[in-house]
């Protein structure tokens, strides 16, 4: 009986190239203001944990963050031609009905390889205010070891522009705040459904002051 091969981690050089085409989009047709990308640790495995209430906010993080990022894209969003420009940039489709082991080892491939995977917490798009977590977070972050970074968006969700209806306004500001990086564990190592827990509850403090000090800080 042959095992299952394992799944290819998505390329960096794909990444790199989707932030590139993530910065001339997004620079082309809004006005990013970005703070605290200094944060960023230079090198080693990363997660960018990011508010989400508008389908620009991927795109947008993706061009302004000083790192190629992979983020996990729900599989909805890999449609016709999407699909294989999607995967040729690095991004990772995940099944969010089910534990999605391929997503879940590229996803952990990534942060093995030192590179830096992106996060929609929340799971979907809402309030943008981290109000929900799901445990998927926790659980990358514990089980790699990887400093989580929170990303704050603001402005993104706004009222719908004139020539695009389903985009911010064109030319309008929108702001990414990137926070200090910190370790959602305990330092025990556990990967305990308890320890998940409590790391999920660190998590979302964090998360939360950390949305709360950006929206002070832009006027938001």
């Amino acid at each position: 009986m042959t095992a299952p091969s394992t799944p290819p981690v998505p390329s960096e050089k794909g990444a790199e190239i989707g932030r590139r085409i993530g910065v001339g989009l997004m620079y082309g047709l809004f006005r990013p203001r970005v703070l605290g990308a200094w944060r960023v640790p230079a090198t080693g495995p990363v997660i960018y944990a990011v508010n989400h209430s508008h389908n620009v906010d991927g795109p947008m993080v993706m061009g302004v963050a000083p790192r190629p990022t992979h983020f996990l894209i729900k599989k909805e969003a890999f449609i016709g031609p999407l699909d294989p420009f999607l995967l040729g940039i690095g991004q990772l489709k995940v099944d969010r009905t089910t534990a999605d082991r391929t997503a879940i080892t590229q996803a952990l491939g990534v942060l093995e390889n030192g590179g830096v995977l992106g996060i929609f917490p929340e799971g979907t798009r809402g309030e943008g205010d981290f109000a929900a977590l799901r445990a998927g977070l926790a659980y990358f972050a514990v089980r790699s070891g990887a400093p989580i970074v929170p990303v704050a968006v603001l402005g993104s969700s706004g009222r719908p522009g004139r020539l695009i209806k389903a985009l911010p306004p064109l030319r309008s500001r929108i702001d990414v705040v990137f926070g200090d990086p910190f370790d959602a564990g305990d330092g025990s190592g556990r990967r305990t459904r308890k320890a998940l827990d409590e790391a999920t509850e660190r998590i979302q403090k964090q998360l939360t002051a950390h949305l709360e000090n950006a929206r002070r800080l832009t006027g938001r």
